[in-house]
């Protein structure tokens, strides 16, 4: 198998979504590919273990990317071997009702993981500048006091809303949240073949929604708001990673490997010691319960 540089995926410089890679060769069997995530992912579930005794950070981890890109699949078999309590995964949907009356942030403020827990957002706060900026229309939605017509949802507006992203994510970051953030890089013709698989195989219908297609038919105008977003978003802090989606197998062992590595650069991130009074005492309790 060839020799992953992480490097090649993070996005440090102006990039042109149309020759980011939906593909990579990993000269690797698929099998190859899934045991070699394994071996990673209990790593990964090991540093999870010790990242929840220290106590210190809190990982934030986002997926977005178009729809059949595999972040359902993807986020099940990257966190497999995470302690349930260390974890916890949040699907961001249609905002609802009482999010409505909140601004676009809160819903995803209060559901940020604790110190020592990794939170997984599946669709994220990028919504707000993905979906809302193909469909200006949905803003409207949120009655902002200053947005009366589609009019209103000018350049200016989507300058803001990104300049209130970053900030999001500056802030979080200085107070102990490390920021992962993965584009699930598509192609138009693999995404046509998942659909249809999802139409032919009937245990795989409900995934389907007519909407989907409406959606596809926008792909251009979602590429260039992609495009913007890992442009102006992308930041040490809170890097954008984009991942050649096209092969699942290859896409969750490059995730993986990338929580893995980048987390390790903690040397921080120990188990606490125990306190010296207790370990002194370490041989009676053994005999105390021994001899229970």
């Amino acid at each position: 198998m060839k020799e992953m540089n992480i490097s090649d995926f993070k996005v440090s410089n102006q990039v042109k979504i149309s020759e980011i890679k939906s593909f990579v060769d990993m000269d690797a069997s698929e099998e190859t590919l899934e045991k070699t995530l394994e071996t990673t992912r209990e790593k990964l579930g090991k540093l999870q273990d010790t990242l929840y005794a220290h106590g210190k950070y809190a990982v934030l981890v986002c997926f977005q990317g178009m729809d059949a890109a595999g972040k359902d699949s993807l986020i099940r078999e990257v966190f497999k071997d995470f302690n349930a309590r260390g974890v916890v995964v949040h699907s961001f949907k249609v905002p609802t009702d009482l999010e409505r009356k909140h601004d676009y942030l809160w819903r995803h403020y209060i559901a940020l993981p604790a110190r020592g827990k990794f939170g997984v957002f599946n669709r994220t706060h990028y919504e707000n500048v993905l979906v809302t900026r193909v469909h200006p229309n949905y803003i409207l939605g949120e009655l902002l006091p200053d947005i009366h017509s589609v009019d209103d949802v000018n350049e200016a507006f989507w300058d803001k809303r990104f300049d209130q992203i970053n900030e999001f994510e500056k802030t979080i970051s200085e107070n102990g949240t490390l920021i992962f953030k993965f584009f699930l890089n598509l192609s138009k013709n693999e995404q046509k073949k998942r659909q249809l698989r999802r139409l032919n195989k009937p245990n795989k219908n409900w995934k389907f929604s007519p909407g989907d297609l409406d959606e596809r038919e926008l792909w251009n105008d979602y590429m260039r708001c992609y495009e913007d977003v890992l442009n102006r978003t992308s930041k040490p802090h809170a890097p954008w990673y984009a991942i050649p989606a096209d092969d699942k197998p290859t896409a969750r062992l490059i995730v993986a490997s990338i929580l893995l590595e980048e987390i390790k650069k903690y040397k921080d991130i120990k188990e606490p010691e125990l306190d010296p009074k207790i370990r002194a005492q370490i041989s009676e309790y053994r005999k105390r319960l021994e001899n229970d």
